[in-house]
């Protein structure tokens, strides 16, 4: 089970559930693009190269560290399944893509104060058995789950995986993409199994 809501504990080869939402849960994505810049900040910060920005600077790359095994982008919020290595990494790389899309937005749209609510929270997984229902748990924010844009579902439906992503950790628990698909259409009968998952993050 997940360890109750903000991080309290800060373990090395771990997973955890984390959760971010608009301040006074405002809009966090206003538009298609602003869901497309959140995942090129995947990209930037999970590659394997370091990344070179406008001015020559190289962003920092947390993909020794962090993996991103699953996500889902809402308009006042997101959720990420991540698996850190060592002790910390997940703070650096929340602190570097929170940090990025809020200078984005911020500039964008002339926003001034904080675009998030709070710290993001964290439900560390202590049991791999909980995992597929985590990111069945993500992967369901939307209505029309299955062709939504911003979550990532297609790699875990067979479409080609960039470096940035690694759904196998999931995906091993299945026999492969279609047992995945039927697992994540059977919704009623681990309906509690869901609303246990949402109690962890609270106040949602």
């Amino acid at each position: 089970m997940p360890s109750r809501n903000i991080v309290k504990t800060d373990i090395a080869e771990s997973y955890y559930h984390i959760y971010a939402r608009g301040s006074g849960k405002k809009d966090i994505f206003l538009d298609d693009s602003d869901f497309i810049y959140f995942q090129r900040l995947f990209v930037r910060y999970l590659s394997k190269e370091r990344v070179e920005g406008k001015m020559g600077y190289l962003y920092p790359s947390h993909s020794k560290d962090v993996e991103l095994l699953a996500y889902c982008l809402m308009r006042n919020h997101f959720h990420i399944l991540i698996y850190q290595g060592g002790v910390g990494c997940m703070s650096k790389f929340m602190k570097s893509l929170m940090t990025s899309y809020s200078r984005y937005f911020n500039l964008k749209y002339k926003n001034s104060g904080p675009l998030f609510e709070s710290r993001y929270k964290a439900s560390r997984i202590s049991q791999n058995s909980y995992l597929e229902h985590i990111s069945r748990y993500i992967h369901m924010n939307p209505r029309y789950w299955i062709r939504y844009a911003y979550s990532s579902i297609n790699y875990y439906l067979g479409e080609k995986c960039p470096e940035w992503i690694n759904p196998e950790k999931i995906l091993a628990l299945f026999s492969g993409p279609k047992e995945y698909k039927l697992f994540m259409k059977n919704y009623e009968e681990h309906k509690q199994m869901l609303t246990e998952i949402k109690y962890e993050l609270a106040d949602k």
